[in-house]
């Protein structure tokens, strides 16, 4: 269960000025515990105290680091069911997703520990011409400095994470705004590297009101800036960002491309599954399913079979497939695009009707490709599903897109999966499985509306470093 209330994090320690932010079990709407709320005083408190703390973190030995970061591994497995029910709870995520979630906030915090000691360098050959004789050259990577992180409510925990965990293995202290739907994952990750012997100011985690965070984007004492989250914001703040670099993970609307000779028993299990995990709430859902002909009936039949077969209810029911949205406001935003979609002429396959936060699992077939269902992000328990004859139309369609995240391809033909990978504007292509799917320490991001920079453990450390030069010359 929760606790009665959390205190914020300032500069490594606790405080609780106030209980401002209530959060509530999104299943049942009650108010589930209170947090402390950050205040733009507070906010200036910790960009201060991230500043000082630059030079502590830069000089903290790699062991040291990746020692933090075991402690946090050790710490989070002894802590593994009180940071799912938590997530449960705060996020609506069925208790089986959450505990996955946790699985994947421990690889990440592993995998950082392993890296802090691989931030190496390189030497560079200087006499590519007679000029440059005796020159010597090297390069090493340096922590960039205070780092502004605000990562969103849907994987509360890991996509905190995935800032959190690189930023101590790189030596960059750092402010993180949690959403403020979901702070409690990230307050527990604050109550661990307390216990640690981070230096004083090397981490903040502050919930806050958004028109109370401009600090965050605008500060220039603040080197970078990671923002998870939907596109509309993170291109808003880039354009306030000022001269520090911003890495964005944004939205999308990902596709799923179903070939001819396709296991399709496979393929089905893995799109109900990509489609529909933790409620569609996550930005490389599979909404768009596109289908060869050959195939189409067959498809259609069993993936509305089973996506009429959903359990849908209480999320901290162990059986519960489908939770509850994040709140009532984006369940009826999404149900409206399903009414609209269906007067423009599309037929419902499963599902679609909504009770409060309680969106039914939800397919479609024959959808216009103006309506909204089909060009903006979904983020919700709702797919599409098409049908093509030729395969280099259905890639064209995958690209028809403002998005550009990552995109799933069932096939067989390795010269069609070579052409997937040259031709889609994705940040990454998965063969044989569908869109959904990441491990946490490979390359992870977007082009297009979906984003800038790519995260992952080590490509997060490259965004968190800079590099510098050294040259030496021989006047001998």
């Amino acid at each position: 269960m929760l606790q009665a209330s959390y205190p914020y994090y300032l500069a490594n320690e606790a405080q609780t000025p106030n209980q401002d932010l209530a959060v509530t079990d999104k299943f049942s709407g009650e108010v589930a515990t209170r947090v402390a709320m950050a205040d733009a005083a507070a906010i200036d408190q910790a960009i201060a105290a991230a500043d000082a703390a630059t030079e502590p973190m830069r000089k903290l030995p790699a062991h040291k680091r990746q020692a933090i970061l075991n402690h946090c591994v050790k710490r989070f497995e002894e802590r593994a069911e009180e940071l799912a029910v938590a997530l449960c709870i705060e996020a609506g995520k069925p208790i089986k997703d959450a505990r996955g979630e946790v699985t994947r906030l421990i690889d990440t915090f592993r995998i950082a520990a392993e890296e802090a000691t691989r931030i190496g360098g390189e030497v560079v050959p200087m006499d590519i011409s007679p000029r440059a004789e005796g020159y010597t050259g090297m390069w090493k990577r340096v922590p960039i400095g205070p780092c502004s992180f605000i990562s969103p409510f849907n994987f509360p925990l890991n996509l905190a994470a995935h800032k959190v965990a690189p930023a101590i293995a790189a030596g960059c202290p750092f402010i993180l705004k949690p959403a403020s739907l979901t702070p409690i994952g990230a307050i527990i990750i604050g109550e661990v590297l307390a216990e640690t012997d981070l230096p004083k100011g090397a981490f903040s985690i502050l919930p806050c009101h958004r028109d109370g965070a401009d600090l965050f984007t605008t500060d220039d004492r603040l080197k970078l800036l990671s923002f998870t989250g939907s596109p509309d914001v993170g291109w808003q703040l880039k354009a306030k960002a000022g001269k520090k670099p911003v890495v964005l993970e944004l939205g999308g609307n990902a596709a799923c491309v179903v070939d001819e000779g396709t296991d399709i028993d496979d393929a089905v299990a893995r799109i109900v599954f990509g489609a529909y995990y933790q409620s569609g709430q996550s930005c490389i859902s599979v909404q768009r399913i596109m289908v060869h002909e050959a195939h189409y009936d067959e498809v259609r039949e069993k993936l509305a079979a089973a996506v009429n077969g959903l359990v849908h209810g209480d999320p901290k029911e162990e059986d519960t497939f489908i939770g509850p949205m994040i709140s009532e406001k984006e369940a009826t935003r999404l149900h409206n695009w399903v009414l609209e979609a269906k007067e423009a002429g599309a037929t419902v396959l499963a599902g679609g009707e909504r009770e409060g936060a309680m969106l039914q699992a939800t397919l479609l077939e024959n959808v216009d490709p103006a309506q909204n269902v089909c060009t903006q992000e979904a983020f919700g328990p709702v797919a599409i599903l098409s049908k093509f004859s030729d395969f280099d139309a259905a890639l064209e369609e995958v690209n028809n897109s403002d998005f550009g995240l990552q995109a799933g391809i069932f096939t067989r033909d390795i010269y069609k999966i070579q052409k997937a990978w040259n031709e889609l504007e994705v940040g990454g292509v998965v063969i044989g499985d569908v869109p959904s799917w990441r491990v946490d320490h490979m390359p992870y991001g977007g082009v297009k509306d979906s984003g800038l920079g790519r995260e992952g453990v080590r490509y997060a450390i490259e965004d968190m470093t800079e590099l510098r030069l050294l040259v030496v010359r021989d006047p001998s």
